[in-house]
Formats: structure tokens, C-alpha cells, sequence
């Protein structure tokens, strides 16, 4: 897929991860939607640098773990932007505590902003991509979806659903030309994981990560710019973590 002139949508796209994200479509010549919760001077700062690079920008302001919200932030790029080509599920956050911590609420809040989300958005910029006959998904997993994280029951399941979500749409809209691909980053340096102590992160650069460096939010987002522009990967799963899941010890 040649990005230029492209339409996208990145969910959680004013931070973090998904601000990088943006702004590397961006800088490749796609017009970019940025969702958020929040109208404050951080998601400003990843919309003026989207338009900075002489590309459409827009924030839409909008709760995606509620349905009619994941509904009308789509719709509302798909008005400003006039169509979605990409769709980049990066909303969410950490949904802590073990099976006797998490309460019902959590756990459901969990999987409404992150699974759910999915298939509202999905439903709601699926035609947009088929009447266009060309499309990508990329769903932000995480390593704890694939090997697992103590006392973070619910976390663990709701990314763990990321890749089952990738590979279902994958194989669903083949036929459309529209791909879906998840990504799992390690430990990446955002507040995600600023509440870190200082011997955690001692323990993570020198024993855990191979690469004894933290990630940075735009290693990230340059796979997902790759992933998008390659249009020969479909249903696959995109480890992004220095090495943590390689080790054993």
C-alpha cells in the first residue's frame, strides 16, 4: 500500500505509541485522524505535527470502550478524512490485578477498550476500505498476550485476543484486499510504564531485555508503517520487545 494521500485512523493516537504512529503516517504522506479521550494540549502537539508534515490532521474525541462511541469516532474520520484506509487499534491500557483482585467492572472495562472496540470499529470502517478495494487493520497486542504476566489476569487476556482478532479479519476480508496484522511490543518507554520502580527497571535492562534498552514509542511505530505499507502480510503477529520473550531465565 502506498501511503501517500492515504486516510487513516489511529485510536489512542494522542500519546504514546499511538502518537508515533500517527506521525510516521504522516511522514509518509497519509492524512491521519488521532482519537482520544481527552482535548488537551498533548493531543494538540501530535495534531500540529501532523499538519506540520503538510497533511490533513483531525482529533476525535471519543471513548472507544463504549460502542456507540467506537462507532462515531470512525465515522467522524470517515467524514473528516472522506473514507478510512487504515485502521490502528492502539487505544487501551493496563487493566492490573490478579483473579481475586480485578473486580467485574474492571474486567468488563477491560475488554470493552480493547476486544470490543475492535468490533465496533471494525463493522464501522470495513466498507469504507471495501468500497476503496484496499485496506489494513493493525491491532496493538502486547508480550503479555503471548507468554503471560503475573497477577495481570485480565490484561494478559485482552491482548492475548489481539492476535485471534488480527487473524479473524485477515481471513474474513482477503477477498476485499483489506489485511489485518497485530503488533506486541515488550516494555516500551511511556507513562504505560512510568510507574515502574527504579529496581524494575534496573532488572529489566541488565537481566530481561537482550538489548538492555527500553523500546521507544516510534520502534514501534515504524513496524506498524512497514506492516501497513507492505501489502503481502496478512494474519500475523509482530513480537517488537529487545528480546524479552526470548529468554528464559
Amino acid at each position: 500500500m502506498k501511503l501517500e494521500g492515504k486516510a487513516c485512523l489511529v485510536t489512542g493516537g494522542t500519546r504514546g505509541i499511538g502518537a508515533a504512529t500517527a506521525i510516521a503516517l504522516a511522514e509518509a504522506g497519509a492524512d491521519v485522524a488521532i482519537n482520544g479521550r481527552f482535548d488537551d494540549e498533548e493531543a494538540r502537539g501530535t495534531l500540529r505535527r501532523i499538519e506540520a508534515l503538510g497533511r490533513k490532521g483531525a482529533l476525535v474525541l471519543a471513548d472507544v470502550g463504549k460502542p456507540g462511541e467506537a462507532r462515531r469516532c470512525a465515522e467522524e474520520a470517515i467524514a473528516h478524512l472522506g473514507g478510512i484506509d487504515v485502521l490502528v487499534h492502539c487505544a487501551g491500557g493496563l487493566v492490573p490485578g490478579g483473579l481475586f483482585e480485578v473486580t467485574p467492572e474492571v474486567w468488563h472495562a477491560g475488554f470493552d477498550v480493547h476486544v470490543h472496540a475492535v468490533y465496533h470499529l471494525a463493522r464501522a470502517a470495513i466498507p469504507s476500505m471495501r468500497a476503496r478495494r484496499e485496506g489494513a487493520i493493525v491491532l496493538i497486542g502486547s508480550v503479555a498476550g503471548i507468554r503471560g504476566i503475573k497477577t495481570n489476569i485480565a490484561y494478559q487476556v485482552v491482548k492475548g485476543a489481539m492476535p485471534a482478532l488480527a487473524r479473524a479479519l485477515a481471513y474474513e476480508f482477503a477477498d476485499d484486499n483489506i489485511r489485518a496484522n497485530c503488533v506486541a511490543p515488550g516494555i516500551v518507554r511511556t507513562r504505560f510504564h512510568a510507574a515502574m520502580t527504579e529496581e524494575q527497571k534496573r532488572i529489566n535492562l541488565e537481566r530481561r531485555i537482550p538489548l538492555h534498552r527500553e523500546g521507544r514509542p516510534e520502534d514501534i511505530a515504524t513496524l506498524i508503517r512497514e506492516i501497513v505499507a507492505n501489502d503481502y502480510i496478512t494474519g500475523e503477529t509482530f513480537v517488537i520487545d529487545g528480546g524479552l520473550t526470548m529468554r528464559i531465565a
